[in-house]
């Protein structure tokens, strides 16, 4: 199963990085997201792993295998047989616009039947994390991480 959407954000791609890699936050503008929880401290970069609580899934722990920062990462959780691989990418545009875009895909033995199953699922997640993620970055500024 592969899945990849695009949206256009009307902010600067520091902003979108900043709202992306405070993943704790996620659930405030995404509610295909429940709980993330960063299970190490320190920068968000290589190696970072973070406990992700999605409605109607099992729980997994996402771990970031590919950062560059600003422009894109790639994290990876595995869960009874099937590898997840979602990526995040910007790509900066004029006027203070960037497009980001989200990839799923799975392998592994048994990626088949777990893609028949949540195949819908996944799609409309993904664009809900999309769509949310426009919505945050497009609004005036952040409160303070606490």
């Amino acid at each position: 199963m592969e899945y990849q959407v695009s949206v256009d954000i009307k902010a600067t791609a520091d902003k979108v990085w900043s709202v992306l890699t405070d993943v704790e936050r996620w659930p405030e503008w995404s509610s295909s997201m429940a709980k993330l929880r960063r299970l190490d401290r320190g920068p968000f970069e290589r190696g970072t792993r973070v406990r992700v609580k999605q409605p109607k899934l099992l729980t997994a722990v996402w771990t970031v295998v590919d950062i560059e920062p600003k422009h894109s990462f790639t994290w990876t959780a595995t869960n009874g047989g099937v590898t997840t691989v979602t990526d995040h990418r910007l790509a900066p545009e004029p006027n203070d616009t960037v497009t980001v875009t989200i990839s799923v895909r799975q392998a592994g033995p048994l990626s088949w039947l777990v893609g028949m199953l949540t195949s819908g699922l996944t799609r409309r997640y993904v664009n809900m994390e999309a769509e949310g993620l426009k919505r945050r970055c497009e609004e005036g500024p952040l409160a303070p991480t606490t």
